[in-house]
C-alpha cells in the first residue's frame, strides 16, 4: 500500500451548485479528469474538498461516490480529522470506508495541543483504526505544529502510521524528518510551490491542489523529480508556479475551483465562511489559463 501511495496524489475539490448542493456531475468530471491525467491516487475530503462544512451524511456520499467512479482504477484516501479525538473514532467507526486505501489525519486544530498531547491523539487513532494512517502536519490551519520529534515517535511507534503530509513549509523540520524515518514511512509534500525542492532530499512525492487544474503536467513533474530527472522537472515546476501562486492567493479551495471553472471541469461555488475569488485575479487566472494553453 505504502508504494501506491508514492508520487502524485491530488486533494479533490468538492463542487457545489450555485444553491450549495453537491454538484455530483462536476465531481464525476473531475475524478475523470485526474485519473485521465495521470495521478497517482485521490484524496476525498480533505481541507481543498470543504470537509468541515459538510454534514455527516454529505461526507459519506462524496466518498461513496468517489469510490463509485473511480471504480478501482486509483487508490482513494480519505480525509477523516477533527478537533476532538473522540470525534475522528467516531467517524472512523461509523463511515464506510469500504474501498479506501488509508485515512488522511489532520493534526487537531483551535485546541493548539502540546507534542505530547499530538502523540496521545495520534495514538489512540493508531489504536482505534483498521485502516493505515497518514499524518497532517499544517499549522498555518491548525496553529499548532507536529515537531519532527512527535513524527519520529509517531513513526517508529506504530506500523499503521504509514507516512505525514507535511504543509509546515518549514524544509529543515521536513529533512530531518526524511534523515530519521523508518525506511518505508512516506513524507509527502503538502504544498505545491515546495513539491520539487521537497523531492531533491528524498520526499515521496505530493498531495496537491494544483493537480485538480493539471494532472497531467504536476504528475509528469512529479514523476520526474522521482527518478532523479530534475532539469526535466523543473521546467514543469516553473511552468505551472505562476498558476499556482494565483489559485492560493485569496484561498483554498476558492482560487482552484476558479481555475476549474474557466476549465470547465465544474463550478466555482464555495460554502461560506469561503467566498470566490475577486474579479481582478479571476480576470489575470483565466489569461494565465490560455497562456498555458498555448
Amino acid at each position: 500500500m505504502k508504494q501506491k501511495l508514492q508520487g502524485c496524489g491530488v486533494a479533490l475539490v468538492s463542487p457545489f451548485l450555485a444553491n450549495g448542493q453537491i454538484d455530483y456531475q462536476g465531481l464525476e468530471n473531475l475524478i475523470l479528469h485526474v485519473i485521465r491525467g495521470g495521478v497517482d491516487y485521490i484524496v476525498s475530503l480533505g481541507t481543498t474538498g470543504e470537509s468541515v462544512t459538510l454534514s455527516k451524511n454529505e461526507r459519506q456520499e462524496i466518498l461513496s461516490f468517489t469510490i463509485k467512479t473511480a471504480a478501482g482504477k486509483i487508490p482513494i484516501v480519505c480525509g477523516i480529522g477533527a478537533n476532538s479525538t473522540d470525534a475522528v473514532i467516531n467517524q472512523i467507526h461509523t463511515m464506510n470506508l469500504q474501498g479506501i486505501s488509508a485515512i488522511l489525519s489532520v493534526s487537531p486544530y483551535y485546541n493548539k495541543p502540546s507534542q505530547e498531547g499530538i502523540y496521545r491523539h495520534y495514538e489512540v487513532i493508531s489504536k482505534a483504526s483498521p485502516l493505515p494512517i497518514i499524518l497532517y502536519n499544517v499549522p498555518g490551519r491548525t496553529s499548532s505544529n507536529i515537531s519532527a520529534e512527535t513524527t519520529l515517535r509517531l513513526a517508529h511507534e506504530f506500523d499503521n502510521i504509514i507516512g505525514i503530509k507535511e504543509a509546515s513549509g518549514n524544509l529543515v523540520q521536513c529533512m530531518q524528518i526524511v534523515k530519521n524515518k523508518p525506511a518505508d514511512f512516506l513524507v509527502i509534500s503538502g504544498d505545491d510551490a515546495l513539491t520539487l525542492p521537497m523531492m531533491s532530499f528524498g520526499v515521496d512525492g505530493v498531495i496537491s491542489v494544483i493537480a485538480n487544474m493539471y494532472p497531467d503536467v504536476y504528475s509528469a513533474m512529479v514523476n520526474l523529480a522521482g527518478k532523479g530527472k530534475f532539469e526535466e522537472a523543473t521546467k514543469l515546476h516553473f511552468k505551472l508556479l505562476p498558476i499556482i501562486d494565483m489559485i492560493f492567493r485569496e484561498g483554498n479551495p476558492s482560487g482552484v475551483k476558479a481555475g476549474l471553472a474557466l476549465q470547465n471541469i465544474c463550478l466555482p461555488y464555495v460554502r461560506l465562511p469561503l467566498t470566490q475569488i475577486s474579479e481582478k485575479l479571476l480576470n489575470t487566472l483565466n489569461q494565465a489559463i490560455k497562456d498555458q494553453g498555448q
